[in-house]
């Protein structure tokens, strides 16, 4: 362990107790990225910022052996959370191009699992990531999950139903996309939650 927590902060949580807490959702902008404008618009938005909300989705396998790929990839800025479908390979270009920027700093959970994924689908390289599961186990947390520490840090309840359906589908339903912008838009909230107890030393 490297570091101590501040009191009040728990270091774990029970599913009572996770139960008792009120559930928390993003409720901003969400652009799902169809067009060019799209891209470009993300791009423009990425260059804003110093770090960026970062998670993907994958169709769930139900049976033993079955692997796929992932299928989606969230961004999340401080003013949109962008979700990218990966249906063919130029798909993956504007998300690539944020993995290898070195002025951005990724922050997600499992993301060295994410991206192990993601090099199985197409070939790039990854720069400036920050795993917070690992910073919470570097606090002695055992409880690493997103789910968990957004219980423990920010309060609030995460809702996993839709975790197991089709994100291969030709069409996302909108569950579905207000499941896939709360992961990426927690994750970066889970970072300046951290930074603000003294987790992560201030960049600036």
């Amino acid at each position: 362990m490297t570091g101590t927590l501040p009191g009040e902060i728990v270091r774990a949580i029970s599913r009572e107790e996770m139960a008792d807490l009120p559930i928390g959702r993003y409720n901003g902008d969400v652009c799902l990225v169809r067009t060019i404008e799209d891209l470009e618009h993300a791009v423009d938005d990425f260059r804003q910022e110093q770090f960026v909300g970062f998670d993907t989705e994958t169709r769930p396998s139900f049976r033993t052996g079955d692997r796929h790929l992932p299928c989606l990839i969230q961004a999340a800025t401080a003013r949109v959370v962008y979700l990218f479908r990966l249906r063919q390979e130029s798909d993956f270009q504007v998300p690539a191009e944020l993995l290898a920027e070195p002025g951005i700093l990724k922050v997600g959970i499992g993301l060295a699992d994410d991206i192990r994924a993601l090099k199985a689908l197409y070939p790039f390289e990854a720069r400036s990531t920050l795993d917070l599961g690992a910073v919470a186990k570097d606090y002695g947390l055992r409880q690493t999950g997103v789910r968990n520490l957004a219980g423990i840090f920010m309060k609030i309840r995460i809702p996993k139903g839709t975790k197991t359906s089709n994100w291969a589908a030709p069409k996302l339903s909108a569950a579905q996309i207000h499941y896939a912008a709360t992961d990426a838009w927690i994750c970066r909230e889970l970072f300046l939650r951290f930074r603000s107890l003294g987790m992560i030393p201030d960049a600036d």
